[in-house]
């Protein structure tokens, strides 16, 4: 029996699901860089406002493209501390919620940047 597998199971999963939420991620950035490609497409026919931004969705698709290739660093690094934590004989304290907050308040920003994008680009063609 392998000790403390329990632990490093656990350790394994989370470590799965922040590479999950970071492919997931990495994809929806591409998605959004390529947007510009299908406003062009449907408004082909429209008179475009000169104020469209057609490059902020380029922007911020590399952006969230380059937040996941971060995010699976971070995660490697995470996933073996905790291995070597679980591992340890000594107890440590709790510590890593820091990284996970910024995360949090980045992934809401970008959030709230997309709707009032998607907003202005709405209201613009109309």
């Amino acid at each position: 029996m392998i000790p403390y597998f329990s632990d490093l199971s656990a350790n394994e999963r989370t470590y799965l699901a922040w590479i999950r939420t970071a492919v997931s991620l990495m994809g929806f950035g591409f998605l959004i860089e390529r947007f510009d490609v299908f406003l062009v497409y449907t408004t082909r026919g429209a008179v475009l406002n000169n104020g469209l931004h057609m490059r902020a969705s380029e922007w911020l698709g590399l952006g969230m493209i380059l937040l996941g290739a971060v995010l699976i660093l971070l995660a490697t690094r995470t996933f073996y501390r905790n291995c070597r934590l679980i591992q340890a004989e000594a107890e440590t304290p709790y510590h890593g919620t820091t990284v996970e907050r910024g995360l949090t308040a980045l992934l809401v920003g970008l959030a709230l940047f997309l709707v009032l994008y998607v907003g202005y680009q709405l209201t613009s063609l109309n």
